[in-house]
Formats: C-alpha cells, sequence, structure tokens
C-alpha cells in the first residue's frame, strides 16, 4: 500500500563513519595469543582508530577543523584547503576535499612513508614537498609561507593552533572512552604531536574525573622515526598546547616503538603503525610500576592508525 511518509535514507555518509571507534583488550585475555602482554591486575585498552574511514585519529580533527571553516565562511566557493602535516592529517583532509569538493593543498616532509604518498596522490591533493631535516616545522614554515603570500586563495586550517583540533576530541574521542570504560578509566596516555588529541581526551576526563592520571609521551631525540610525533624540547610547539595538563610527560626511544611493532605483529597478530607501538609501550611502562606498586588500574591509550602506511619501512625486517 502507498504511503505519504518520509523514507529515511539508506547507509550513511563519509563523516558518519568518524568516531566510534572501538576499544580494543591489550592485556592478559584480550588477545589470541597464550602470552600475556602487561601484569595481572592491569587492564591496558586501546583505541583503534584506524576503524576511521581515512584509517587515523586525525579524521576526527579534520572533519571537525574543516566544518568550522565552512560554518565560519573561511572554506567557501573558490578557496583550497591549506595545511601543514606529517601524514594523517594530510590524508584526512584530502579524504574530505574529495567527497566534498574542494581542493586541498598540503606541505609535508618528503620522507613520509610511500604508502602516505600514494594515498594522497589518489586522493587528488597537491603536495609540496619540504626538507625532510626540518621535519614538521619546515612543513609549518612552508605553509605559513604560501599563506601569506596568497590569503585570498588559501583557507589556512593551521591544525597545530586550530582550537578544533582539539575540541574533537573533547566532544568525541573522551566522551567514548568514558562510557566504553564504564567510567572506570585511572590512566590516559597519548602522545603528542600537535597535541590534539591529548589536550582533548585529558580536559574531558578530568572533567568527569581529576583522579585520572593524564600522560603524555613525546620521542627521546629531535632525530626521530616515530612519524606524527614532536621532540616538543626543539620543535615549534602548538599553540594549542599546555603543559600543566599532564600529571606525567614521558619519553620514548625509536627502537623500542620498532620493536613493539614487531613484537605485536608477530606474537598477536596486531598490526599497529609506529607511534600505536609507541603508545603501548609507554602504557606496558605504566603498568608495571603500577602492578609493581600493588595498585590495580585502567589504563587506556589511543592507538593513531594501522601498520598499513608503513609496511615498505626496514625496521619490520630486523629480527
Amino acid at each position: 500500500m502507498a504511503t505519504n511518509r518520509p523514507q529515511p535514507e539508506l547507509g550513511t555518509s563519509l563523516t558518519d563513519r568518524i568516531g566510534d571507534t572501538p576499544l580494543i583488550r591489550l592485556s592478559t585475555g584480550g588477545l589470541s595469543s597464550g602470552t600475556a602482554l602487561g601484569p595481572k591486575g592491569i587492564k591496558l585498552l586501546g583505541k583503534a582508530e584506524w576503524a576511521n574511514p581515512g584509517g587515523s585519529v586525525k579524521d576526527r580533527a579534520a572533519s571537525a577543523m574543516v566544518g568550522d571553516a565552512r560554518k565560519r565562511g573561511l572554506l567557501g566557493p573558490g578557496k583550497t584547503l591549506l595545511d601543514a602535516t606529517s601524514g594523517n592529517t594530510g590524508i584526512a583532509l584530502a579524504m574530505l576535499g574529495a567527497a566534498m569538493g574542494f581542493p586541498v593543498r598540503l606541505a609535508m616532509p618528503s620522507n613520509v612513508s610511500e604508502e602516505r604518498k600514494r594515498i594522497l596522490r589518489a586522493f587528488g591533493a597537491q603536495v609540496e614537498w619540504t626538507d625532510p631535516a626540518e621535519g614538521s616545522d619546515g612543513a609549518i614554515r612552508r605553509a605559513r609561507e604560501m599563506a601569506g603570500n596568497d590569503a585570498d586563495r588559501f583557507c589556512y586550517i593551521d591544525q597545530y593552533s586550530n582550537d578544533a583540533n582539539w575540541q574533537a576530541h573533547h566532544r568525541s574521542t573522551g566522551p567514548e572512552i568514558w562510557s566504553q570504560t564504564g567510567g572506570r578509566v585511572t590512566h590516559f596516555v597519548a602522545g603528542l604531536g600537535t597535541t590534539g588529541t591529548f589536550m582533548g581526551v585529558a580536559r574531558r576526563l578530568k572533567e568527569w574525573n581529576p583522579a585520572i592520571q593524564a600522560i603524555s609521551f613525546q620521542p627521546d631525540s629531535p632525530f626521530h622515526g616515530i612519524e606524527g610525533l614532536k621532540h616538543l624540547g626543539t620543535s615549534m610547539v602548538p599553540a594549542i598546547y599546555n603543559p600543566h595538563l599532564a600529571d606525567r610527560q614521558l619519553e620514548i626511544e625509536t627502537e623500542a616503538a620498532y620493536a613493539m611493532a614487531r613484537r605485536l605483529a608477530r606474537d598477536y597478530g596486531l598490526l599497529v603503525g609506529i607511534s600505536a607501538a609507541a603508545a603501548i609501550e609507554v602504557s606496558l611502562r605504566i603498568a608495571a610500576e603500577e602492578a609493581a606498586a600493588g595498585r590495580n588500574a585502567v589504563i587506556v591509550t589511543v592507538l593513531p592508525d594501522s601498520a598499513e602506511k608503513y609496511l615498505s619501512e626496514r625496521f619490520w625486517e630486523e629480527a
């Protein structure tokens, strides 16, 4: 029988698929291997951000920043979105540009993985390759130069200074972690790149429970192999960063992150990116401290992406 009722739309949009990522068990009993990952009495959980449509946690911030720019009329007809990136934010912005119909121009160090370069080409983004020795700072300087020289052409999104970056995690990632742990999270661990993930989640969790330990980490050296993270002591510090929010600030060695990535793949069937492996390594160190002190803990970390963008890296072949 015919009806005049409006029919619901079938399926979901690309942006509707951003967020609500799984929280996977990493500690004893969570993985199929018989070998425990972490000490008994400690629950270690990871937010599987590769489940986002662009394959990384940066989909959240990119979508929020694009939405904010369009709402304020900064990204309209005739405008090209511009930003500096080490990879994942650029991929997310390129994906959104292809889906929403605006051109994307990126400044990026030329030594990023070949997989990232191919993904950006597939999405049709234009890329200004910068000196790898200058890292993300060189890309930032180039983006600022382009924005200053042609302000009428570009909408410079500036993820390192854009409050919509951390607000995306305050609005989504933090509440998801709280809900998925039933409010039982005791420690939150995240790496520092733009610092948006750590800033947004830590703020939100501490609003609900100030006793939660918010622990940030960064590479232990200016010359490191953990894409997406910054050594803040020798880098341009993001404007959105507040160093007083962290209860502890730790450092991680590149080789430890590489070794953990290999271990997770070979012993647990978990193929994660380098920054995700670093996050798990740092979380395990905290777990060991808590266990040694006789305390139970629920440690949650963010796994920014999978290993798919890093499989050409040589460290996988090492013993």
